[in-house]
């Protein structure tokens, strides 16, 4: 345990030395900021808070924007120190393969978890100094940093599966953004297009929950706003998690961290240098 979390605080002194830590923190604070003063006040007939238009805001801002931090943070941690040479010379110590992935994923995760904590943590700090949240919309956006995190860790762990699938960090860069494109934005729209072609009816329609959970950014989606009363009241997503256990996103989106790093594990024990 000692050496998994020694490996860990060697990512985080890197992060830090990097800028990542700084740079991740600095704009999600910055964007949170700016839409919890700009974008959040709530207009028309819409009865709902500051603080709770800042989560549907900032929901939809982490879709994009944590996944994206993610994989920027981890898709080389693997391939680029195989083609730098360090790996070698750190597998030349005893300390196993599988202590090397998890103390790595350790160390970006706390990154992450920094980062989304204090950059969000500050809009809430900014909104909480003119308004006075009641306690629901407090616990919408507690709910909104740790799944926000979770998130993260998603992608940081297909990052880990794609870093130990590959040869040239190149390649790897170039699968992440392919996957990125894909989670956040290309599986949405074709989900979309089944659904306006066969009307929410028959098969598709009846296994659209899990066509949701498949994707961890819908699952994130679910978890976020339909999961917590206040948020969901507001987007109309509890319509989609009806007949659904609310404890399933959550499910998914622990699974979905967990799976891939497993084959990260089990490609990287198998991988030679």
């Amino acid at each position: 345990m000692r050496t998994t979390l020694i490996i860990a605080e060697k990512e985080i002194r890197e992060g830090l030395r990097n800028r990542w830590v700084a740079a991740a923190t600095l704009l999600l604070a910055t964007l949170a900021l700016a839409l919890a003063f700009v974008g959040s006040t709530p207009t028309g007939e819409v009865a709902a808070g500051r603080l709770t238009v800042t989560v549907v805001s900032l929901s939809s801002l982490s879709i994009y924007l944590l996944p994206l931090i993610a994989l920027l943070l981890a898709f080389d941690t693997i391939v680029g120190e195989a083609e730098r040479g360090t790996l070698l010379l750190t597998l030349a110590y005893p300390v196993s393969r599988g202590r090397i992935i998890v103390g790595k994923f350790l160390g970006h995760a706390a990154i992450i978890a920094f980062a989304t904590v204090f950059g969000f943590g500050a809009a809430a700090v900014a909104i909480a100094a003119v308004a006075a949240p009641s306690a629901a919309e407090w616990r919408s956006f507690a709910g909104l940093i740790g799944s926000s995190v979770l998130l993260g860790w998603v992608f940081l762990s297909i990052a880990y599966v794609i870093s130990t699938a590959v040869r040239e960090r190149s390649t790897a860069a170039g699968i992440s953004i392919v996957v990125w494109l894909f989670l956040v934005l290309l599986y949405d729209m074709g989900l979309l297009g089944l659904l306006v072609a066969t009307g929410g009816q028959g098969v598709i329609g009846d296994i659209t929950p899990f066509l949701l959970l498949a994707n961890p950014c819908d699952a994130y989606r679910l978890l976020t706003l339909a999961g917590f009363d206040a948020a969901g009241s507001l987007t109309g997503l509890a319509v989609a998690t009806e007949g659904m256990s609310p404890a399933s996103p959550l499910a998914a989106l622990i699974l979905w961290t967990l799976a891939p790093l497993t084959v990260a594990w089990g490609l990287f024990k198998r991988r030679e240098l």
